[in-house]
């Protein structure tokens, strides 16, 4: 099994990255199969279905989608510029893609939500279509956005598609016993094993380059969240506090006047500042996904800023360990809310995060998977019930929860020797069960939870 870092780290927008991101990279899969096709297009027609529907409004899925079909893509989003698409599609109701003719597209009328018609393969269903001059449909394609930007058409879905085309890889490892039991034979951390994957199936260059280009975005947005104040989109009203709260830290500096568990309050607000960022619609780093986007960073943020000998040269381990636990989540249970609740989501994050720490601070790769296996257990049966449908309550404190259980995860794996009663196989296939048992209502749907329990203005 092989999934990069760059798979599980993607750079996109907010605020979701299975209902915005996945959307957008679906059209612009769907244009590139016009682009291949015989056929003379006239317009295009979409619906959504499952999640995408139900919370669909709040997630901005359908201006993700419309800007898909109108060229962008999430790693080169321009804010601006989509801002003039959007408004120019609305006049002309037509989109003219690079490489295709105008095509007719009135998004009132051509792209549907539709509520009552569930897709077989996974609940974050859509349905793109192309016709002819006369209206009909002459090509039709069915995707589904699986968590994490990831996404798969009706066939690849069905064909139960890899991770893994492309060259073999040195330590091609499915689970994390797997991990463990190559990490012995080798002598190597997981960070080396995961670099020697990467390196095969690429340019170490270009792996450099890239690994530091995750980490300047994820601080990028971390700044920008702690000295931005306001009102969040969306209707709720929900205020940021992430600015707020970080300069009431930096006045109590030298005060002595903080408590211990201050430092509780650091790697929350640096979570917070990321997911406020997301929820802004701004640009974030999945990790996994957009709405866990905090908890890694926040820990990375955290390690460099208030842990004695913490060097940037470390960087680049702590992502390749976070992905190499992502991946074995991703391949043996879910990332995606829609798919098995949030235990899926800021729970594989809380994780990879602390994986990621512990590994930087010298943990050995038993340890490490100790550390992963701590926190996610913690976060078994939590549940995706995000109010009004977006996604600030509760998943923007969520985030900084997550972080400060990937800390306390860490710290507790270094402090044993790596031996434990739970393997973190064990832990991922039984939040593979939970959210297979988990009711819908629980899965990014806003039907029940707190989604229903707390008003929505």
């Amino acid at each position: 099994m092989f999934l990069s870092v760059f798979d599980m780290f993607k750079v996109g927008i907010g605020p979701s990255s299975s209902h915005t991101m996945g959307p957008m990279v679906a059209a612009a899969r769907f244009l590139d199969l016009m682009r291949e096709s015989p056929f003379e297009f006239a317009g295009l027609k979409g619906s959504l279905h499952g999640s995408l529907a139900f919370t669909g409004v709040g997630h901005a899925t359908d201006r993700a989608t419309i800007l898909g079909l109108a060229g962008f893509v999430p790693d080169t989003y321009d804010n601006d510029k989509a801002e003039a698409a959007l408004a120019a599609i609305a006049e002309t109701h037509s989109v003219t893609p690079e490489g295709l003719p105008s095509l007719q597209f009135d998004p009132k009328s051509d792209l549907i939500f539709d509520y009552d018609h569930n897709l077989p393969g996974h609940a974050n269903g859509m349905i793109l279509m192309a016709t002819d001059a006369q209206g009909d449909v002459i090509l039709r394609q069915v995707y589904y956005s699986v968590g994490g930007g990831f996404v798969l058409t009706e066939e690849e879905l069905a064909e139960g598609k890899a991770t893994n085309d492309g060259p073999p890889v040195p330590f091609p490892f499915h689970s994390a016993a797997e991990m463990l039991e190559m990490a012995k034979a080798s002598g190597k951390s997981i960070a080396q094993m995961k670099r020697e994957n990467e390196i095969a199936r690429g340019c170490a260059d270009s792996f450099a380059k890239g690994t530091a280009r995750l980490w300047e975005v994820m601080n990028n947005c971390i700044e920008r969240g702690l000295h931005t104040d306001g009102i969040l989109p969306g209707g709720l009203n929900v205020r940021r506090r992430a600015k707020g709260i970080h300069d009431a830290l930096l006045a109590e500096r030298g005060m002595n006047l903080n408590a211990p568990h201050t430092i509780n309050d650091w790697m929350s607000v640096y979570a917070m500042a990321v997911n406020e960022e997301n929820a802004a619609g701004g640009q974030v780093v999945t990790a996994p996904t957009n709405g866990a986007a905090g908890t890694m960073p926040a820990v990375l943020r955290y390690y460099l800023d208030h842990v004695p000998g913490a060097s940037e040269s470390h960087i680049e381990d702590f992502l390749l360990t976070a992905a190499a636990i992502g991946g074995l989540v991703k391949y043996n249970a879910s990332i995606s809310g829609a798919e098995a609740g949030c235990q899926a989501e800021v729970g594989s994050a809380s994780a990879m995060a602390a994986a990621g720490l512990c590994a930087v601070m010298g943990g050995t790769p038993e340890q490490v998977e100790n550390a992963a296996e701590i926190a996610l257990e913690h976060h078994l049966g939590m549940t995706c019930d995000p109010v009004a449908g977006l996604v600030q309550v509760p998943c923007i404190e969520r985030n900084g929860l997550a972080a400060i259980k990937a800390v306390s995860a860490a710290s507790l794996a270094l402090r044993g020797d790596g031996q434990h009663f739970v393997p973190l196989d064990a832990v991922i296939e039984t939040m593979r069960q939970t959210g297979h048992d988990m009711h819908e209502k629980y899965k990014e749907t806003s039907l029940g939870g707190l989604a229903v329990n707390v008003p929505n203005c």
